[in-house]
């Protein structure tokens, strides 16, 4: 009898009491953001035709961290950003000194912009696409290096302040983004049919304490920000979809992220009625998937990344080039100008490119992020082999250039050829980029542990 309870009494002071299995075996979540409109006139990115830099903000520009940690440990942040797009070199910045600082992995780092045209233009990015004034080429890098270490202290700040959380995730859908090749945006509201292909996901992550309360919504649509045009800061559609969020839900840290809106279009566009409008319409989408069952996602984090080698097209010749310097659109003069002095000094043009691809099972719920300008049939194609559910995040880690899908490289036209000069790439894709992308993510996700379906 008295080894019988000697032995009940040694049970109950080392086995762990409901409470503390509990807290043990559940996610934890920190969330932060930082307001990185600029302090001064600058010129600002996307659109070519624009002749004057800034002239006054419409609302900040935001970059957002979202931290995770698993019942095991494995961390990751996400980051979005209310800017064009972050380079190789500046995103390789930020993933290094998070690194050095908190110990994670470029896997376990992902760095996403909405691609809103009203932020401002970064160092060694676009470099043909601006009429620059030479005032603006120190402006640029001083906002670079500002920028640079605005985001690696957010993700400082996002990985310090987890506290225990609950997460979910679903996908809702909005269905205010055309195709901008098959359908023209003259005569729009006349017309019976709108031609595709679309993916008109919203994929939502929500984030809430052990109370309940909501900390984080991580939400996507894939369009570009396009719906403004003026000389003013702001987030488009979707910085007004993320200040919708968190007045309707005070406290909280509404993320977003561009999906592969690369040939979509908010179509009407250019109207700051119609920006708001499409902020409020993503907004309810997102609102609606909240107010639904969502599935909740076990305390398992998986974090994989790689770079594929994406060759190029052959460049174009000395004569092609020459011809281009004549061209009507001023991006290309200064495109074929610049590759005309490159072939004279002799030096090396790239043929091939370190493409990123990158994978998060987050619990259950599979996300994919991908670089560059993705269009929309990579979400397709991806979803025929991975399933409806998934999320599809484009503009990640680096945007380079666009990504055209095969049909589209053959195609031509802007998405399939010459974006190349607004990105300052020496040519286009070669052909087969579509098939060695999916084929990079599908040995991906075998790693991550994703099955076909």
């Amino acid at each position: 009898m008295l080894r019988t309870l000697s032995t009940l009494l040694l049970w109950l002071i080392l086995a762990p009491c409901p409470e503390a299995s509990a807290q043990q075996d559940s996610w934890k979540a920190g969330v932060s953001r930082t307001v990185i409109t600029p302090e001064e006139s600058m010129w600002m990115a996307g659109f070519g035709s624009r002749t004057k830099p800034s002239e006054g903000t419409l609302h900040d520009i935001c970059a957002k961290a979202l931290a995770l940690e698993d019942a095991r440990g494995n961390k990751s942040v996400m980051i979005t950003t209310d800017l064009l797009g972050i380079p190789k070199d500046v995103s390789d910045k930020i993933k290094s000194e998070i690194y050095r600082k908190h110990g994670l992995s470029k896997a376990q780092i992902l760095i996403n912009s909405s691609h809103t045209h009203s932020a401002p233009v970064l160092e060694n990015t676009l470099v043909d696409a601006y009429p620059l004034d030479p005032s603006q080429p120190e402006k640029i890098s001083k906002y670079t290096v500002w920028l640079t270490g605005k985001i690696i202290d957010l993700a400082g700040a996002a990985l310090t302040s987890m506290q225990p959380a609950d997460l979910s995730a679903a996908n809702g859908v909005a269905r205010f983004q055309v195709n901008r090749r098959n359908n023209p945006s003259t005569g729009l509201e006349t017309r019976t049919e709108l031609k595709g292909p679309n993916d008109f996901a919203v994929p939502v992550l929500k984030v809430e304490d052990k109370k309940g309360n909501l900390l984080a919504i991580a939400f996507g649509y894939a369009c570009h920000p396009t719906s403004l045009a003026f000389n003013l800061w702001s987030g488009d559609y979707a910085g007004f979809a993320q200040i919708e969020l968190e007045k309707a839900y005070p406290g909280t840290t509404a993320l977003f992220f561009q999906g592969a809106g690369a040939d979509q279009n908010p179509l009407p566009r250019m109207t700051l009625g119609l920006s708001v409008k499409y902020g409020r319409e993503l907004s309810a989408a997102v609102r609606a998937v909240l107010d639904e069952k969502m599935n909740g996602l076990s305390p398992r984090l998986t974090t994989v990344y790689r770079e594929i080698d994406l060759p190029l097209a052959p460049h174009p010749s000395r004569e092609e080039l020459v011809k281009e310097q004549a061209n009507n659109v001023s991006y290309v003069r200064r495109w074929a100008t610049r590759m005309l002095e490159k072939r004279e000094k002799g030096e090396k043009l790239i043929t091939s490119y370190p493409y990123p691809l990158q994978i998060w099972k987050i619990g259950e719920q599979p996300l994919f992020a991908l670089g560059g300008e993705l269009v929309s049939e990579y979400a397709i194609g991806l979803k025929k082999i991975f399933g409806k559910d998934i999320f599809v995040a484009g503009y990640s880690n680096d945007v380079m250039a666009y990504i055209p899908s095969e049909i589209i490289l053959k195609e031509g036209g802007y998405e399939g050829d010459r974006a190349k000069s607004v990105y300052g790439m020496p040519s286009a894709w070669a052909t087969g980029t579509e098939d060695r992308i999916l084929k990079g993510m599908t040995e991906l996700a075998a790693e991550a542990g994703i099955p076909r379906k």
